[in-house]
């Protein structure tokens, strides 16, 4: 079988002049056009410490690539980082920034006629968005996260991005000084990588190594290592052997490679984020599987790791652990992995982690089964008259089990933000910020700001947080988010106002409206579908596009 399937069409069809006469100019010698065309598409960009070393990571893996014997042809797409749109309007753009990665990803690659795909990748959206991608081209592909940052450091005590997002509610509640305030955010991120704790972007760097779709060791080997260096000179050794053995995506994504990685995160203590993801990745994989997937898979499945945002350890401590190998590993022999998956090395799972020395003796990241910090997960799916369609809790138990308080309802983030501000949100409140879902928002923004103003004001405990938006990986708290159908599709969050008596239970997983069924139809009645807030551009093709959050957010199916 000849490896390059797709590139032939243009540089070995003597009707393909002009395409052989570009190629040409590019710097390709008549042997170079006998040799697979691998695309490798970077997400770096200068903006933001998550990706502003992905470039240079791209050029060592185009040199493993190329001496394999094989093109590397390098491209970018686009990032957004979460961290510095947070609190802004520019969230908006986040989510949506995912399905514009993954459909740049297959435009190029088709248009080109790319044999492969190596995908480099850093914040948040970029994981998801390249798996999607990938998965829908189908041709032999292998997935590089950029790595985690170092801790930050004040005053002895480790920091990472979260910190000054918490740091802000802090100095609000007159906590710290603003000179403290200030040296917090200063020394927060010393360097490329992406954010520290068990976030977003290394919740779903984690999920894609046990998805199969990187090599071992990929999510957890820190950004500035010598041991990601290597590891970007390896791929293309790989990715000429998925070549040769005709290995695709759609071979290594399936029910139970995608079960292993929901796994992972839950005991991991993931970001919410993961729930949309995973979702929309297997969607591309034409596997279903759905949020009430997640409820089962949470049901047995144990919270072990001390991780941030809600434990005290790092990306880099789990590295320094034995890094998420020895993770799986243990999860492995604790009958919690399905071994038998297909892998990029080549290899099942099982044979990858073989020889993978465990994790350390007497390290803390991550608990014995037997003594987990939580018998079951974090990550809860919640239904009820306010989540017809499901909802999304991150449920540590450090803030209890259930909730009840009486709404402080604001329509939209910004208002939410001044409120706890300037003290309005008080202990027994259950703040409820709507008209933030997928088309509501649009775009479905994260809500790290007021939820880790919570936590700063030392509200953790006494305050909920309700929403038809979205969390940050760094959130924590007793919080419920991508709750469906949103405000702007009438949902019920739509009809709630101040004062009335909500209930959050994780033990049965509702979310209740307590009000009578005749008062419910009332509000229904009298509510008004708001307008869209955008009427032209991204966002507004987005809106019109997008599916509601418990369906992933796709875009890419009416």
């Amino acid at each position: 079988m000849s490896l390059n399937k797709y590139s032939k069409a243009v540089t070995q069809d003597p009707t393909q002049p002009a395409a052989q006469a570009m190629l040409h100019a590019i710097g390709l010698s008549e042997d170079d056009m006998k040799k697979p065309l691998i695309g490798i598409a970077s997400t770096g960009y200068e903006g933001n410490p998550c990706n502003m070393h992905l470039n240079d990571l791209s050029k060592q893996i185009k040199k493993g690539v190329n001496e394999s014997d094989l093109i590397g042809l390098i491209f970018n797409t686009i990032g957004v980082s979460d961290g510095i749109s947070m609190g802004t309007y520019g969230m908006r753009f986040s989510l949506p920034s995912r399905d514009i990665i993954a459909d740049s990803v297959e435009t190029v690659v088709q248009a080109m006629s790319y044999d492969g795909v190596i995908t480099v990748v850093g914040c948040d959206k970029n994981m998801p968005g390249a798996m999607m991608a990938m998965l829908r081209l189908n041709r032999p592909g292998i997935l590089v996260y950029g790595g985690t940052i170092s801790s930050g450091c004040h005053n002895g005590k480790k920091l990472d991005v979260v910190s000054a997002f918490e740091a802000w509610g802090e100095n609000v509640a007159g906590k710290i000084s603003e000179a403290e305030y200030k040296s917090i955010i200063k020394n927060a991120c010393p360097g490329p990588g992406a954010c520290g704790g068990m976030y977003t972007a290394n919740t779903m760097a984690s999920a894609i190594e046990a998805m199969g779709m990187t090599l071992p060791y990929n999510s957890s080997n820190p950004a500035t290592s010598e041991l990601k260096k290597e590891e970007c000179l390896e791929v293309g050794g790989y990715l000429k052997n998925l070549l040769v053995n005709n290995i695709k995506p759609k071979d290594i994504v399936t029910k139970k490679s995608i079960e292993n990685a929901v796994r992972l995160i839950i005991l991991l203590g993931g970001s919410t984020n993961a729930v949309l993801h995973i979702i929309a990745i297997a969607h591309s994989a034409d596997v279903n599987f759905t949020i009430d997937d997640f409820n089962e898979l949470s049901s047995k499945t144990p919270l072990l790791a001390d991780l941030k945002p809600s434990g005290k350890f790092l990306m880099e401590d789990l590295h320094n652990s034995g890094g998420i190998p020895a993770v799986l590993k243990y999860m492995l022999d604790n009958n919690l992995l399905h071994g038998d998956c297909l892998t990029v090395s080549g290899n099942t799972l099982e044979q990858n982690l073989k020889n993978v020395t465990p994790l350390k003796k007497n390290q803390e990241v991550i608990k014995d089964i037997n003594s987990p910090i939580k018998n079951t997960g974090h990550i809860r799916i919640m239904y009820g008259n306010l989540a017809l369609e499901g909802s999304v809790a991150k449920i540590t138990g450090k803030e209890g089990l259930k909730f009840t308080g009486l709404a402080k309802v604001f329509d939209g983030e910004f208002n939410a933000n001044s409120a706890i501000k300037n003290g309005f949100v008080k202990k027994g409140d259950v703040v409820v910020i709507r008209y933030e879902g997928p088309k509501g928002g649009p775009g479905m923004p994260e809500m790290l700001k007021p939820t880790a103003a919570i936590m700063g004001a030392g509200l953790g405990k006494d305050v909920a947080l309700i929403t038809d938006g979205r969390f940050s990986g760094g959130t924590h708290g007793f919080v419920v988010g991508h709750i469906c159908p949103e405000a702007q599709e009438g949902g019920n969050i739509a009809f709630v106002e101040n004062g009335d008596k909500i209930v959050i239970d994780a033990e049965k997983n509702t979310l209740s409206l307590i009000i009578g069924k005749e008062e419910l139809e009332l509000r229904k009645k009298n509510w008004k579908k708001p307008d869209l807030k955008v009427n032209n551009g991204t966002l507004y093709k987005y809106a019109k596009n997008v599916s509601n959050a418990s369906k992933g957010c796709i875009t890419d199916q009416i």
